[in-house]
């Protein structure tokens, strides 16, 4: 509940300091007095957007100050906690300042705070209506909200659904975009793997086969030296003539006597080891022997595992480990394919699940949409509107975490005319009706927030504008409405009234609100009713508004 406005050197107030009260609060004056600046001022220190020039003449900076009730549970407690702005004692003091070049500053509870802030707890502290309420009960996107409000629908099992399904959505379709991305080379896989599994490339294969077959490229001509030393130590050279040597030796032994013998020892070791040479010499003769196809084929394995290593950008020896690699692809992508169907299954029950809540808003939804159209019937007949027809449309919608409706309130003013939007169909006055019906249906134990009304009443007269001020009244008891109004019928039912003036001095003009006690709401009411000159008739009349009203 709004306690406490300050306003200094704002358009044309100097200083005000007004002090609000629940119930009914009415604002009277005339045309051109002010009465919108005091909701100008309002709407600055809330942070809404409004007029640019906003400091008086003359002055550096204009300033508001707005103090709030705010009582434990209060929803504005959530904004302050959401921005670590300590909650002073059950109340809000908002201040903000708008200096002459445009800068802005703002204050909560003394804590700096950008406008952003201010608009939240604003959500949560006030609420303006009238004839061009875009923001409020004639905007359509918001709609839905009330009727929710009005039904009491519990949102939480559509918003918990539709995460779930929003999850399970998003994990299939990674999943599929994996899969396609793994299909696109899936061909490419399989051939691999088939291509690595034919030849099954070894580690340090490439370098054997390298050194095999330059081994086998120059075997023949080594083969032909190795041959050739063979025969030159074989019984035809060294070791025939080393034979026929130690037979010659052995011959003159016994003439030459022991002088001889230990070149006879001499010779025959040299015989043994002529004899190992000739074994390692056939040895690597043998080994040097080969099948002249076995040389083709170890070029065209040499050749495939060098031209698999280039197809693939790596080095021969890595080939095994790559290998490996792609058998884990095409693993991965065997694997996939069958987790597919589960997450497709788990995504259908999770719009299964979604649509059986929503589907259940729904039927809130349009059960409230018919309680709530008998109770705007009820509502504008005492408004003198019960000729007209209050319409609200649930329709399909995109499904969404608030459900897969769409919601619209219409109205049509007279039987067989045609119904649309309110602001399209409803004229000034009727309009107005509508907003104050609305606004007691929808606002129901609801009395934590400020209701304002701009002239809601413009238009209707009479027994018509009577009915407003009761409908007003009605709304206003357990909490709190504040309205701006020319309707002497709405004034009268005020709790507390404030007059605003305007005056001129020294080419200045200044506004002013002062407070009407009670002993002069006859003469402020009947300045209403007739105008400047104040007459014993407008003076009875006016009583009478009082004491109908009272």
């Amino acid at each position: 509940m709004l306690r406490t406005l300050d306003i200094r050197d704002l358009l044309i107030i100097d200083h005000l300091a007004l002090e609000f009260h629940a119930g009914l609060n009415v604002l009277t004056g005339e045309t051109g007095a002010g009465k919108s600046i005091l909701l100008d001022s309002l709407g600055f220190v809330l942070g809404w957007r409004g007029r640019a020039e906003l400091v008086r003449q003359g002055a550096d900076q204009g300033e508001v100050s707005a103090s709030f009730d705010l009582p434990a549970g209060h929803a504005a407690r959530a904004v302050l906690a959401d921005h670590s702005i300590p909650a002073e004692d059950g109340e809000l003091l908002l201040r903000r300042i708008n200096t002459r070049d445009g800068r802005k500053t703002a204050w909560v509870n003394g804590i700096r705070v950008t406008g952003e802030v201010l608009r939240a707890l604003s959500d949560t502290l006030l609420e303006l209506h009238g004839q061009h309420d875009d923001r409020g009960l004639l905007d359509v996107r918001g709609h839905r909200a009330l009727l929710d409000a009005f039904a009491g629908s519990d949102l939480s099992p559509v918003s918990r659904a539709w995460s779930s399904l929003s999850l399970a959505r998003r994990t299939l379709k990674l999943a599929e975009a994996r899969r396609d991305e793994a299909r696109a080379e899936e061909d490419f896989l399989r051939h691999a793997v088939a291509e690595f599994d034919a030849l099954d490339p070894q580690a340090g294969e490439e370098a054997d086969l390298d050194a095999r077959r330059r081994l086998m490229q120059g075997a023949e001509k080594i083969r032909a030296d190795v041959a050739r030393a063979l025969q030159a130590i074989g019984p035809q050279g060294a070791e025939g003539q080393m034979i026929d040597a130690t037979r010659w030796l052995e011959g003159a032994a016994d003439r030459a006597g022991d002088t001889i013998n230990p070149a006879i020892d001499a010779l025959n070791r040299a015989m043994v080891e002529l004899s190992d040479v000739q074994a390692g010499v056939e040895s690597c003769l043998d080994a040097l022997s080969f099948n002249p196809y076995e040389l083709e084929e170890t070029e065209e394995r040499l050749f495939a595992i060098r031209a698999l290593a280039r197809k693939h950008g790596r080095q021969p020896d890595d080939l095994p480990a790559f290998a490996a690699e792609l058998r884990e692809r095409l693993a991965l992508l065997d694997a996939s394919e069958g987790a597919l169907p589960k997450l497709q299954a788990e995504a259908d029950a999770a719009q299964k699940a979604y649509d059986t809540a929503a589907a259940a808003l729904t039927a809130t939804r349009t059960k409230a949409a018919k309680s709530l159209d008998r109770a705007m019937a009820e509502e504008l007949a005492p408004l003198k509107m019960d000729r007209a027809t209050f319409t609200t449309i649930v329709t399909p919608a995109t499904p969404g975490p608030d459900g897969a409706d769409g919601v619209a309130f219409e109205v049509a003013t007279n039987p067989g005319a045609p119904s649309g939007p309110l602001n399209k169909i409803a004229s000034g006055g009727e309009l107005s009706r509508f907003l104050l019906a609305l606004k007691v249906c929808l606002t129901g134990g609801d009395r934590t927030l400020t209701l304002i009304f701009d002239e809601i009443d413009r238009g209707v007269g009479g027994a018509t504008a009577d009915a407003v001020g009761r409908r007003l009244k009605t709304l206003a008891d357990g909490g709190q409405v504040l309205v701006v109004t020319h309707s002497p019928q709405v004034a009268a039912f005020g709790a507390h009234h404030w007059r605003v003036e305007k005056s001129i001095a020294k080419d200045i003009t200044t506004s002013t609100v002062v407070p009407v006690a009670e002993t002069d709401r006859v003469d402020e009411i009947a300045r209403m009713l007739a105008g400047d000159t104040i007459t014993d008739a407008a003076r009875g009349a006016a009583q009478a508004l009082l004491d109908a009203a009272a």
